[in-house]
């Protein structure tokens, strides 16, 4: 497999594809999600999972880059469908991860979308402010600026956190939902998610803690390849690579059994 560029996302097709992710990474690293996220995405495409992830760049206006992300993807399908990789109906999995997953929100809500699910990856719906250190240094010295520049740092995104819960309690359509938040992660605001998405659909929407931090979906495989006899250096090697990798590989078992919990894929 080989990733490929199509109108503006990278694209993995395995042998005998299973369905379709739709992948949204965080809100820097999601300007190249086939290289920050490769294991991971790699590893859903070793199980038969198309993988089309859509590159971005962060704004303030999330509702625009919503629709660009929504007009890649489709415009990927359209390829995919002529090249017959894809034949009538063919399963749509949203996977997002801390910003992306706002995104998926959005696209769902605000558009009229078919997906199968959403998995949902420590979930970060912060203010600008709050997301922008600049930002909130800048606004200690607020009152020492002329007014244009002032006004000019008095941004948010567009919706708002607020308004974003209050879309998705509203208008989000997908019954089927899998929230993962990371125990050291500081920054997660899954509960919030949980708080609307729970109420919505409380038999098909599970809530989901896993050992890592923030950044586990972006970890990425240690080869070690031990001697013929095994040494210490080995030893030391394996640890390493279990101590890194354990919770990626757990993050990724858990997202596989949630795609398919009869293991018939």
């Amino acid at each position: 497999m080989d990733w490929r560029e199509v109108s503006g996302n990278w694209i993995l097709v395995p042998v005998d594809p299973i369905a379709i992710i739709h992948f949204l990474g965080g809100a820097f690293v999601g300007a190249a999600p086939h290289l920050a996220y490769r294991w991971l995405l790699e590893s859903l495409a070793d199980q038969g999972y198309i993988i089309v992830a859509t590159p971005f760049i962060n704004t303030f206006d999330h509702r625009a880059i919503a629709q660009e992300t929504l007009i890649s993807l489709e415009q990927g399908l359209t390829y995919l469908r002529k090249r017959g990789v894809i034949q009538g109906y063919f399963p749509i999995y949203g996977l997002g991860h801390s910003m992306g997953c706002k995104l998926h929100l959005l696209i769902n809500s605000l558009y009229s979308v078919e997906r199968a699910g959403n998995v949902l990856m420590a979930f970060n719906n912060y203010s600008a402010r709050r997301s922008i250190p600049l930002l909130e240094q800048v606004s200690q010295v607020i009152d020492f600026t002329p007014p244009l520049f002032a006004n000019a740092m008095k941004v948010e995104f567009t919706p708002t956190p607020d308004e974003t819960l209050a879309i998705a309690r509203d208008r989000y359509p997908v019954r089927r939902n899998l929230l993962i938040k990371f125990r050291k992660d500081d920054i997660d605001q899954t509960r919030p998610l949980s708080d609307v998405l729970v109420p919505l659909f409380p038999q098909l929407t599970t809530v989901q803690i896993l050992p890592g931090t923030h950044t586990t979906p972006l970890v990425q495989d240690i080869s070690w390849q031990a001697g013929e006899s095994f040494s210490p250096l080995d030893a030391v090697g394996q640890f390493v690579k279990q101590a890194v990798t354990g919770d990626l590989n757990q993050l990724r078992d858990e997202i596989l059994r949630w795609l398919d919990p009869l293991g018939v894929a």
